[in-house]
């Protein structure tokens, strides 16, 4: 009789991904996590910043300027503006340094007055040209 009774249902085994803490992730390996979470924070970071520059520069051209301005971008540029990020986000002198030129800079600019201005708008005018070509 024991053999034609009631079957018993099997529970689903289900395997979730946590770590020895019993935290949540993607994967049980709390090193694939700190990679995956690394990569969408760069992700998304890029992104942000990608948009926060686009309109800054739409407040005074096109959308399609602001594109070409930021897409003419040399490599030296780009490698430069991530070296002064990253040296100013490590350290509190970094930070000091960085923001004390960033405002030395700032009101140097602000001094020249018109002429800054004038020397601003003729690069980012050139840029968009060689965008165009």
């Amino acid at each position: 009789m024991a053999l034609f009774g009631k079957r018993r249902k099997k529970a689903k085994r289900t395997t979730q991904a946590t770590d020895e803490n019993g935290l949540p992730g993607f994967s049980p390996n709390p090193m694939t996590n700190l990679i995956l979470t690394d990569i969408a924070l760069r992700g998304v970071s890029r992104i942000a910043r990608r948009v926060t520059e686009q309109k800054m520069l739409s407040k005074r051209y096109s959308k399609e300027n602001a594109k070409k301005v930021m897409a003419g971008r040399s490599v030296g540029e780009t490698l430069l503006a991530a070296a002064v990020a990253r040296a100013a986000t490590r350290s509190v002198p970094g930070a000091v340094v960085i923001g004390g030129g960033l405002l030395a800079k700032a009101l140097y600019d602000r001094r020249k007055g018109h002429s800054s201005k004038i020397e601003g708008r003729k690069a980012l005018h050139k840029r968009i040209a060689e965008a165009e070509d």
